[in-house]
């Protein structure tokens, strides 16, 4: 019964219809090709016409301000002093004093500039521009300082920046060679549509003084351009329906007689090898000359015949190799996991401080590694990182990463010179372009002092006076084995007794679940904060049960790695 199923299977899909698909796929690629160009072409002619018409916007503005009043208002601005933008955003009493300033510098003038820039935008909503309307969202008057700028002017009823602003410049501008001159229109989508246009304002000798950015929104289009494609679609599918019912009708079944017969002579030949008659299979009795593509197929299928029987012959020898490198894999598993500190407590005669550190890897081996030792006496060096890359790679890299850290990292020696040193070794063997991002903090027993540096890592979580896991802010210097020459910044904290320190890898964070969800900070935040009065063992056995019920029974694709101090009480000196 089974046999006559198949056999109908064979018959339903037969070479008839598969030289159909074959077909129809080269149609679907061409009608796809032709979409693409046709759509591409609507694309760009909307997309230059729109960037013309910014670039307009932006020079009839241009030329219409006033050049000296502009360098009058940035000059007094400076005078308020330095702009901290961290401040301005966080600090209500900064925020209003630097207001209070600056508001006092709008004169009439100014004023009376801020108008015209509104009426202009106001102005142009809703234009009719080609069928199309459009509309200006962000109209505003910069001085360029390197890589910030400062706002001069920004005509924005609902979020404008405030007069002498200071921010980073956009990456259009940083990628511009001389951005005092203007920047070519562009379009991006960064939630909205946008075409931008950047034109300078020159002075009475030609010189930029300031640049005036129109950004034109390009909703609209880009909704037309999706029913464009629509109809496109349409029209070329229905193209494509009608070529496949031609070629149902031209295929010619005497291509599929020869082809029948070699698949009966090539089933045979499976038999035939079971039964023990290799030297007399069916294929080699069967004789096709037809001198098309079938005999070719017919001429490869007997040499494949060939081919398996060598194949089959060294099979055998192909699974051993991989069994034995299977378990050099397993070897080297152990052999990783050993070069990582595992016998816990590590410090039994120190009870100043508890500590516990796991590392589960993705693959065989991993390239997330932690490490934990005595500097001397007194000062007690954590180090977790994460290598780039997974696999063999990665784990011998891990290595000699945590092999430096650990014999350059000296008392009385900065963790700045500490990662500087690593990085530049780093860098003069790295064939394969890989970097570390690590973390590696100092503890002073005695004094509570925690000297830390971040080489691109993760913050770690602290937990202070008994009170809950926050995240400790810091900015991280760049990645171990990136760029030779690199400096790197310390910091410093101080703990008491009863703090602690949760260290951890992107693995942490980045599990994900069958629904292709991340773990996230807040998630791990929680499962520190319930666990927080129990011992260090303890925490990081109750984060990763968290971890793992979130995960489910989806893969882990990346090593998980977590490592956390409790600083218990004060080292006392000799009495």
């Amino acid at each position: 019964m089974a046999k006559k199923e198949k056999s109908k299977m064979n018959k339903i899909f037969s070479l008839r219809f598969k030289a159909v698909a074959i077909i129809l796929v080269f149609a679907v690629v061409l009608s796809a090709i032709a979409i693409a160009i046709s759509y591409n072409y609507y694309s760009k002619t909307m997309f230059n016409h729109y960037e013309e018409l910014a670039s307009n916007v932006a020079k009839s503005v241009a030329v219409q301000l006033d050049s000296d009043e502009l360098l009058r208002y940035y000059n007094e601005v400076k005078k308020v002093g330095v702009y901290d933008d961290e401040k301005y955003e966080n600090d209500e009493a900064y925020r209003a004093e630097y207001d209070k300033k600056v508001n006092a510098l709008k004169d009439e003038s100014y004023n009376k500039t801020l108008n015209f820039l509104f009426d202009i935008k106001n102005s142009f909503d809703n234009q009719d521009v080609g069928n199309h309307y459009a509309k200006i969202e962000y109209l505003y008057v910069q001085k360029l300082e390197g890589d910030y700028c400062t706002y001069l002017f920004d005509a924005d009823e609902e979020d404008a920046y405030q007069f002498g602003t200071k921010h980073h410049v956009s990456a259009a501008t940083m990628e511009t060679e001389n951005p005092e001159e203007g920047i070519e229109p562009f379009v991006s989508n960064d939630g909205e549509w946008l075409v931008t246009a950047v034109e300078p304002v020159r002075d009475k000798d030609g010189k930029p003084v300031a640049l005036v950015g129109v950004d034109i929104s390009m909703e609209r289009i880009i909704s037309d351009r999706t029913t464009y494609l629509r109809n496109v679609i349409s029209i070329m599918a229905a193209a494509v329906a009608i070529l496949l019912v031609l070629i149902l009708l031209c295929v010619d079944g005497t291509i599929v007689k020869p082809i029948n017969k070699l698949s009966s002579a090539a089933r045979s030949f499976v038999e035939d090898r079971n039964k023990s008659r290799k030297g007399n299979s069916s294929l080699s009795k069967l004789r096709i000359r037809s001198g098309d593509e079938i005999g070719t197929l017919f001429d490869s299928i007997k040499q494949m015949e060939y081919d398996i029987n060598e194949y089959i012959t060294n099979i055998t020898t192909i699974t051993a190799e991989k069994e034995r490198i299977g378990a050099e894999l397993d070897v080297a598993k152990h052999i990783q996991s050993s070069m990582l500190p595992s016998i816990f407590p590590a410090f039994p005669d120190i009870p100043e401080f508890d500590i516990y550190a796991t590392m589960d890897p993705a693959k065989e081996v991993g390239g997330d590694f932690y490490d934990f030792f005595m500097v001397d006496d007194t000062h007690l060096a954590i180090v977790v990182a994460d290598v780039s890359g997974k696999g063999v790679p990665a784990a011998l890299f891990m290595v000699i990463g945590k092999t430096l850290i650990k014999d350059h990292t000296m008392p009385d020696v900065d963790l700045s010179s500490v990662f500087a040193e690593v990085n530049n070794m780093l860098c003069e063997s790295n064939s394969e372009e890989l970097f570390i991002t690590a973390f590696e903090g100092v503890l002073d027993l005695v004094t509570g002092e925690f000297r830390y540096v971040n080489a691109g890592h993760e913050p770690p979580f602290i937990m202070r006076d008994g009170n809950n896991f926050e995240l400790f802010k810091i900015k991280p210097c760049f990645v171990l084995a990136g760029m030779e020459n690199i400096n790197y910044k310390s910091g410093v904290t101080t703990l008491s007794p009863g703090d602690k320190i949760f260290q951890y890898t992107d693995g942490v964070t980045e599990a994900t679940d069958k629904d292709n969800n991340l773990f996230g900070m807040q998630r791990l935040e929680d499962a520190l904060n319930n666990a927080k009065d129990k011992s260090a063992t303890d925490i990081l056995k109750a984060v990763k049960s968290d971890i793992d019920e979130f995960v489910g029974d989806a893969p882990q694709f990346d090593d998980i790695t977590m490592l956390c101090l409790n600083f218990r009480q004060y080292l006392k000196g000799d009495e």
